[in-house]
């Protein structure tokens, strides 16, 4: 945008529609709303993610996107809804071409986004990819997120994440601590075993109660984390602890969880959305790599300690492992509780690590 053209006052911003994308989304709104604080800024996200920024001090309403995945139709009667609010400026963070047609047909005649085949004629600002040698570079999503604020001219005020928790929320947390036996006032270790990206991502549960074992004989409380789709896997993870732990499956949305990871001591996690909620509230994790690439979520990574199988498959992005799954069945118990118990031992001064391990001979 040039430097010259007159504030806009009333900004829409589509958000990511993963967990983690929106958490590593904050930094640019943070850049956002301090090159507009006059302006009325709206996040327009997934349904379900609304609660990720609730407390925030970067948007005068938040709204879910009612159309998603619903087609034309829906789509076109959302825009017209939209169209009221008098929108001047689009922020596209998703690289849909959906996601750019709705904010064009609710008559936000500015719009910022990512250049994308067909889409970026329906930008009024198509940013351009990063590329090395004609193909796509890996970018960090918090880099991604900030490259269209620099296009609004909004610059970056640093890229570490952040969430807030409110009272209500922690009191949410406190009492779904309750109901898993849990003593809200006394240290909590969490596990998160689940990932809503797919089964891929998942570590296996007999593990993830392994390094729960390990974690109980340190003295500390062991929370098991999921949404009401992964309960049945919470309830696996807590059978396969000799020691026990609390089943939290199902008992909390978001902010709930915001809650319960901003008092953690630690979170051992597949590579999903609560490892980006730790990292917001600086709280040190160990996290199980599978099939993706850390070079799109390699910044804030000081507390964050990650283990891969360096399998020659890796990274394949399939939510489903078309095989037998050894980018993660090659990840031994054993690693991720000892890095786990240092996490422990450190506390605020853990320091992460990239720990690569090689290739089993018969996978060679």
């Amino acid at each position: 945008m040039s430097a010259s053209a007159p504030a806009p006052q009333a900004i829409l911003v589509r958000g990511p529609n993963w967990t983690g994308d929106l958490v590593m989304a904050t930094p640019g709104f943070r850049a956002l709303r301090a090159r507009f604080p006059r302006a009325r800024i709206t996040l327009h996200v997934a349904p379900g993610l609304e609660e990720l920024v609730t407390g925030s001090p970067w948007f005068d309403e938040v709204i879910p996107v009612a159309s998603r995945g619903q087609g034309l139709r829906p789509l076109l009667r959302e825009a017209r809804a939209l169209r009221s609010r008098g929108f001047e400026l689009g922020i596209c963070l998703p690289d849909s071409f959906s996601s750019a047609l709705l904010m064009r047909a609710a008559g936000i005649r500015k719009v910022i986004g990512y250049r994308r085949g067909w889409r970026s004629a329906l930008l009024y600002h198509p940013v351009a990819l990063r590329r090395n040698s004609g193909r796509r570079v890996l970018v960090a999503r918090e880099a991604q997120v900030l490259g269209l604020m620099e296009a609004a001219g909004a610059h970056a005020r640093g890229t570490h994440l952040e969430l807030f928790v409110t009272a209500e929320e922690r009191a949410t947390a406190k009492r779904a601590l309750c109901r898993a036996g849990l003593d809200p006032a006394a240290p909590i270790a969490a596990l998160a075993p689940g990932a809503s990206f797919g089964p891929s991502k998942l570590w296996p549960a007999e593990a993830f109660g392994e390094v729960g074992d390990a974690l109980r004989e340190r003295g500390f409380q062991v929370a098991v984390l999921g949404t009401r789709a992964e309960a049945g896997l919470t309830a696996r993870v807590v059978r396969a602890t000799k020691r026990g732990a609390g089943d939290l499956g199902g008992l909390l949305e978001l902010g709930g969880l915001k809650a319960v990871l901003q008092q953690a001591r630690l979170l051992v996690c597949n590579d999903a959305g609560a490892r980006h909620l730790a990292v917001a509230f600086g709280v040190p994790c160990v996290v199980a790599l599978g099939p993706t690439a850390l070079e799109k979520t390699d910044l804030n990574l000081a507390r964050v300690s990650v283990v891969s199988a360096e399998v020659g498959c890796r990274p394949c992005y399939k939510r489903r492992c078309p095989i037998d799954h050894r980018c993660m069945r090659g990840i031994p118990a054993a690693v991720l509780r000892d890095e786990a118990l240092r996490a422990a031992e450190q506390g605020p001064d853990f320091a992460g690590r990239r720990i690569a391990l090689p290739v089993p001979m018969e996978w060679a």
